[in-house]
């Protein structure tokens, strides 16, 4: 985080905080890796796994977000935050960005970091905690390629996006990305230790949901799309999947 915050205020985009928050867990689990094996702890395959899961995941997060916003400046958000900024720079990003954002991917991190130490073999529990975190992965790297194939089209601009899995659900890539961390977190579940993660993903999920995901971009496209976007939200899932309804009007 301090050297991405170096960047960040270098280059005065702290939007760049939004491309490395994927990269940042794949650090958190190739340190973890490395540390409990040179411990000698956790089983060889189930530490392998974690490190898997997290990097698949990370890696394509944080590539996507940095094509997505390569060429577009700061993002809005950052910049009315800093905006509102009356003192010295630093102390002031600690607070709002970097310390609050390294706090959450720590605490949403200990379900890889727990597993790295587990010594069990990789059973039923390990395939669903898989299994699941597959379903995640697809809704969210299906859901982003949707949106930015929908967004790419200049006969779309203006329009809400509601084909595909965005008719199921509003959020498809917060679903996906919230689900990922509930497999987490099922892979150090093979001992009762790992019952303490649960915080991770109900963290964010929370996240999601209530505070920087969902609530804050739907506020915004309820201004920007007026009724249009009514009727979407009439008719479609808040976040759990299930099938549309049918329009009101």
């Amino acid at each position: 985080m301090l050297a991405t915050m170096a960047y960040a205020l270098r280059t005065r985009t702290q939007s760049v905080v939004d491309t490395v928050w994927g990269l940042g867990f794949v650090v958190i689990a190739v340190v973890s890796f490395v540390v409990s094996g040179l411990q000698g702890e956790g089983l060889t395959a189930r530490r392998g796994l974690a490190l898997a899961l997290t990097a698949i995941w990370g890696l394509r997060l944080g590539l996507y977000i940095h094509f997505r916003n390569r060429g577009h400046g700061e993002d809005p958000r950052y910049a009315a935050l800093m905006r509102k900024n009356t003192g010295p720079v630093v102390p002031y990003v600690v607070r709002t960005i970097y310390w609050p954002q390294g706090s959450i991917m720590w605490v949403v991190s200990l379900p890889v970091q727990v597993a790295m130490y587990q010594e069990a073999a990789l059973g039923v529990i390990a395939w669903i905690a898989v299994a699941v975190w597959a379903v995640g992965l697809l809704f969210e790297a299906v859901g982003d390629h949707q949106l930015a194939r929908f967004k790419a089209n200049p006969a779309n601009q203006g329009k809400v996006m509601d084909r595909g899995l965005w008719a199921w659900t509003r959020h498809p890539n917060y679903f996906g990305d919230a689900t990922v961390w509930w497999g987490l977190f099922l892979l150090a579940c093979a001992h009762w230790s790992g019952l303490l993660t649960v915080i991770a993903p109900i963290l964010m999920t929370h996240m999601l949901v209530n505070r920087s995901g969902k609530a804050l971009l739907e506020r915004r496209m309820a201004r920007q799309r007026g009724p249009e976007y009514a009727d979407y939200l009439a008719r479609t899932s808040g976040f759990l999947p299930r099938p549309p309804r049918r329009s009101p009007s």
